[in-house]
């Protein structure tokens, strides 16, 4: 007779997978959209209101206490609540229902700007949310150059900016360019109008280099280059604005300069580092673009030389005459002593052979 025990282990392990293949089946999953803030009531799809039923989040069975008969009720959710939510048949653990939640709010008014940096090309446009929605958004971009729509082809990246061709130059129409952003919760939009001059706005200058000058203890030396957006520096010259001060000081001093990639900054004080930067703008129209990248230098200082005075002349060479330790010998003795005034020389060699004779006499 066979044991009991093995088929009641199957039968156990059997009703175990059932649990977790209906708890894990597939459904089609349902995307809700809620505001921050707001009361949520979620359907366990089409099961009785007093049906017992088991609601989980991302896996994790919600407490009873948050249920109102088979339905979920969440208050006053915040972004922890977005996540998977499941609903499952009492008894039999059947999957009814499932939504993936996610909290979020609706778009404030889109923040748009419009520039060129490469006149005379084109421009490009830009934008960005002045707070997040934690949720997908739309954007639609509409450019008008008076009854004509011309084509924003968006870049890659950044995602939220595109460009913008020149059709006509010197043109007195105005351009108009509205943006509507759109999510799930709402939609908002913005307007600007502006000249084509206006918009002219060169990127910063490059390669910025500051150096001192040499034997000039209050100039330095000031190069850069056209930024490189800049496509006809020829043709569209730009003009410079130059800012300098030291670094012990917040006041700057200013100096425009209408043509060249270069100046010599001749009234800086000695010795003190410099801060340096420069702005570009075409010649007649637009802006100034922002400031370059900052460089730092100080002026050409003298080399400070060793000074000596008549009494470190004779301390040096008193010192040096007292304390002259002469090379050491490899002699034992010297062959020769004097001793006293007039005394007789005597060889130490010639000494040791009268000892040795007067030893043979004894």
């Amino acid at each position: 007779m066979a044991s009991p025990v093995p088929s009641a282990c199957c039968v156990v392990l059997a009703a175990v997978v059932m649990v977790y293949a209906q708890r894990h089946s597939q459904m089609d999953t349902h995307v809700q959209y809620e505001r921050l803030g707001a009361d949520v009531t979620m359907q366990c799809g089409a099961m009785d209101w007093d049906a017992a039923v088991t609601w989980t989040a991302n896996g994790t069975d919600i407490d009873e206490s948050h249920l109102n008969g088979s339905h979920l009720v969440l208050r006053n959710v915040d972004l922890t609540h977005s996540g998977q939510y499941a609903c499952y048949e009492g008894s039999s653990w059947h999957l009814k229902y499932q939504t993936y939640l996610k909290v979020g709010t609706s778009p404030k008014e889109p923040v748009l700007m419009c520039r060129s940096n490469n006149y005379p090309k084109g421009f490009y446009c830009s934008w960005h949310l002045p707070s997040p929605t934690y949720i997908p958004n739309a954007f639609n971009i509409t450019v008008m150059h008076g009854p004509r729509e011309l084509v924003c082809e968006k870049d890659a990246f950044p995602k939220n900016r595109c460009h913008i061709r020149y059709l006509q130059l010197f043109s007195t129409v105005k351009y108009k360019v509205t943006l509507t952003v759109t999510n799930a919760l709402g939609r908002n939009a913005t307007t600007i109008t502006f000249d084509e001059f206006a918009i002219v706005k060169p990127d910063p200058p490059e390669n910025v280099v500051a150096k001192p000058v040499s034997n000039n203890p209050r100039r330095l030396e000031v190069r850069w280059q056209n930024p490189s957006s800049w496509p006809d520096p020829e043709s569209f010259p730009l003009k410079f604005f130059l800012r300098y001060r030291p670094l012990i000081l917040d006041q700057w001093q200013h100096v425009e300069l209408s043509d060249g990639t270069s100046h010599t900054i001749t009234d800086a004080y000695a010795g003190k580092e410099y801060i340096i930067q420069v702005a570009a703008k075409d010649n007649d129209i637009g802006t100034w673009s922002d400031w370059s990248v900052a460089v730092h230098a100080t002026p050409w200082t003298e080399e400070p030389k060793h000074l000596t005075t008549e009494a470190q002349v004779a301390e040096t060479t008193t010192t040096g005459t007292s304390s002259f330790v002469p090379p050491p010998t490899t002699k034992i003795c010297d062959l020769e002593a004097v001793v006293g005034s007039g005394a007789v020389t005597v060889s130490w060699a010639e000494g040791l052979v009268l000892a040795a004779v007067g030893v043979l006499f004894i």
